[in-house]
């Protein structure tokens, strides 16, 4: 591809990286995120549908305390697409970044609703949109994901959002590769 139609393909993915918004996850989204969590797609990477019991008690804890995780709903053009999360890698528990000292360092997770909308670039301009948001912070220092190392769409989607493979960790899902974002 030319310097051209690189910079088209760029242009095009900023434009619609424009057309995303994001609103905190509410209670009464429970439902359709639980629907979500069950689809093929997400499984894969996700691991096995919870039920509905456990989205209300793990997503509705971040709900309603969202010190630690920053849950929300993608908005494409104002409608559902998909789900987004930040949080603070340092002190996350559970085995998570436990060498992780800057307080800085913001984590994120997300997922496209629809399977449908997979492969089209819309993950790439979500993943955008929402490390924008979050480097509106000045304290965040680098933002950072962590794929599975098999996912090879979510690698190449994190890479054209400007992340860069740092190498294999360790993490409580299994071996994941360590991506990160710098501003």
């Amino acid at each position: 591809m030319g310097d051209i139609d690189e910079m088209k393909v760029i242009k095009e993915e900023d434009s619609l990286a424009e057309r995303f918004s994001f609103r905190p996850l509410q209670m009464a989204d429970l439902p359709m995120l639980h629907e979500w969590l069950a689809r093929p797609h997400w499984t894969e990477w996700w691991g096995p549908a919870p039920t509905m019991a456990e989205v209300e008690a793990e997503y509705g804890g971040w709900i309603k305390n969202p010190t630690q995780v920053q849950p929300h709903i993608a908005l494409l053009d104002g409608q559902p697409f998909g789900y987004i999360q930040s949080y603070v890698a340092m002190g996350s528990g559970g085995g998570w970044w436990e060498g992780e000292t800057d307080p800085g360092v913001r984590g994120i997770d997300q997922s496209i609703a629809d399977a449908s909308l997979l492969s089209r670039g819309l993950g790439t301009a979500m993943v955008k949109a929402w490390v924008a948001k979050l480097f509106t912070d000045p304290q965040v220092t680098h933002i950072q994901t962590d794929p599975d190392p098999r996912n090879a769409r979510a690698i190449r989607c994190y890479e054209k959002a400007g992340f860069r493979a740092v190498g294999e960790v360790q993490t409580p899902d299994g071996t994941a590769l360590l991506m990160v974002c710098r501003r």
